[in-house]
C-alpha cells in the first residue's frame, strides 16, 4: 500500500513539474525572434524588388505538362518552370522546339521556380 502511494505521489510531482516547465515563456527570446523575423521580411522585400525585372532564357523545351515545363539551355542545364495558368505561347510549342521564355523571379537547377512566366515564344 505504501509503495502505491509513493508511486502516485512521485507521478503527480513529475506531472506538475512538466506542466510548470512548459508553461513558462521567455519574453527576451520572443522579442529577439520578432526582430529576426522583421529583418528577414525586409531582406525578402528587397529581393522581390530585384526579381520583378523581366529576364529571358533561350533553350530547347524538353517536357511539357499541365503545371510545368522544362527548358534546357545551350550548356545542357535544365530549368523547370511551374505555373498555375498556362502562359502565353505555350500552346504553340512542342517538345524539342527552341524557345525563349520571358519571366520574372529566379530560376535554379535545384530549387523550384519562384516567379511568373510572362511568355513562351519559338526562337529561330
Amino acid at each position: 500500500m505504501k509503495k502505491k502511494l509513493i508511486t502516485i505521489v512521485i507521478g503527480a510531482m513529475l506531472c506538475a513539474g512538466l506542466f510548470a516547465g512548459c508553461g513558462q515563456s521567455d519574453t527576451k527570446q520572443d522579442k529577439a525572434a520578432g526582430t529576426e523575423s522583421a529583418k528577414q521580411a525586409e531582406t525578402k522585400d528587397e529581393g522581390d524588388k530585384g526579381s520583378q525585372e523581366e529576364k529571358e532564357l533561350t533553350g530547347t523545351i524538353d517536357d511539357i505538362k499541365d503545371f510545368m515545363f522544362v527548358v534546357t539551355d545551350d550548356k545542357d542545364t535544365p530549368y523547370s518552370f511551374t505555373f498555375d495558368e498556362k502562359p502565353d505561347g505555350l500552346e504553340g510549342v512542342a517538345s524539342g522546339d527552341k524557345v525563349t521564355v520571358k519571366y520574372t523571379g529566379t530560376i535554379s537547377e535545384v530549387d523550384p521556380f519562384e516567379g511568373k512566366i510572362i511568355s513562351v515564344e519559338k526562337a529561330e
